[in-house]
């Protein structure tokens, strides 16, 4: 009854009209080459993920992608646009919080926001407004007149992706927003990203956290020494590299013979633990075969003491797809 893992996607799917989208995107340093081949696509109102080790090209095509640098050969386009021949127009539609704060620590929370605005060319009315605005959708509201300097990490951070807001983009760009965070303060930025989403803006998230990845990012792409090793959905890369497995306890060790005999019997690839105890695994394709192992158990009378049901995780997709990538062994 198990089937095996589908072949991974090592290019991005076609979609209609992206916001963001790279084509075979190059870049060289020198003799170095930072992204080889890479492609992107990410609807409106998306969370897209860029997953990988440093140094393995996420900054690099952000920076491509916000007109920071030009790319060696390939397309990038924001909202239809070329971030090269249109690189102008295409500022205006994106916000970039890079991997560090970049406010202004010795001015209040207002006053940062204000002057970018101010910069941006509204008036001081529309600034003030502006700035209130997004004080409040990143509950800063209370330390707004407070000098940056004397906000925590997480309240810095809020305050550095509501400035790359300022200008209302459809685009924001956020390179690994959370780096360094305690874990209150990372929920807090994941809960912002997750608004910015509902209210259609595109997100293109790079992330070394494999646990932000899989609660924001509705496809992944993972990059390794500057090429994409897989794309796609969090269960689609998961379903790439390993088997849901169900783990049987039962209550006597005696009881693993007739157990496996008739879970062999029903189509599944089961085993006994290899510890000799009274356990036994049961790869499986779904999680609804969790019912038909319990079935099976119980039609062949032996008794389960306990059940377990366990999932490839992002960690297992990262693991083995860059070591694959790099020709190495998975670590044990």
């Amino acid at each position: 009854m198990a089937t095996g893992p589908p072949e991974r996607a090592t290019e991005a799917p076609h979609v209609a009209n992206p916001m963001i989208e790279a084509i075979d995107v190059t870049k060289s340093f020198g003799d170095v080459t930072a992204l080889n081949g890479v492609s992107v696509a990410v609807p409106e109102g998306s969370i897209h993920g860029l997953l990988g080790h440093n140094g393995a090209g996420k900054t690099t095509l952000v920076h491509i992608l916000s007109t920071l640098l030009e790319p060696t050969s390939g397309t990038a386009r924001i909202g239809g646009l070329d971030v090269s021949a249109d690189a102008q127009e295409v500022r205006r539609r994106i916000g970039l919080t890079g991997q560090f704060a970049s406010v202004d620590e010795q001015l209040s929370g207002r006053e940062n926001l204000t002057l970018i605005a101010r910069l941006l060319g509204a008036s001081r009315r529309q600034a003030l407004a502006r700035a209130d605005e997004l004080l409040e959708l990143f509950e800063l509201t209370e330390a707004a007149k407070r000098p940056a300097s004397t906000y925590s990490g997480g309240m810095r951070r809020r305050l550095d992706i509501g400035a790359s807001l300022v200008g209302s983009p459809q685009v924001i760009f956020l390179d690994e927003p959370t780096t360094g965070l305690d874990p209150n303060s990372r929920i807090a930025v994941w809960e912002v990203i997750e608004r910015l989403a509902k209210d259609g803006v595109s997100v293109l998230l790079t992330t070394q956290y494999l646990e932000e990845a899989d609660r924001l990012c509705e496809r992944i792409t993972l990059l390794s020494k500057g090429s994409v090793v897989a794309e796609g959905t969090p269960a689609e890369l998961k379903a790439a590299v390993g088997q849901r497995m169900v783990t049987v306890t039962l209550t006597a060790e005696s009881e693993v013979p007739a157990a496996l005999r008739a879970l062999t019997g029903a189509g599944f690839r089961a085993t006994a633990a290899q510890d000799s105890s009274a356990a036994v695994g049961v790869p499986v394709a779904a999680s609804a075969d969790l019912a038909a192992v319990v079935r099976t158990l119980n039609e062949a009378h032996t008794e389960i003491a306990e059940l377990g049901f366990t999932e490839p995780t992002l960690d297992d997709v990262y693991l083995r797809l860059t070591h694959e990538s790099a020709g190495t062994p998975v670590p044990a």
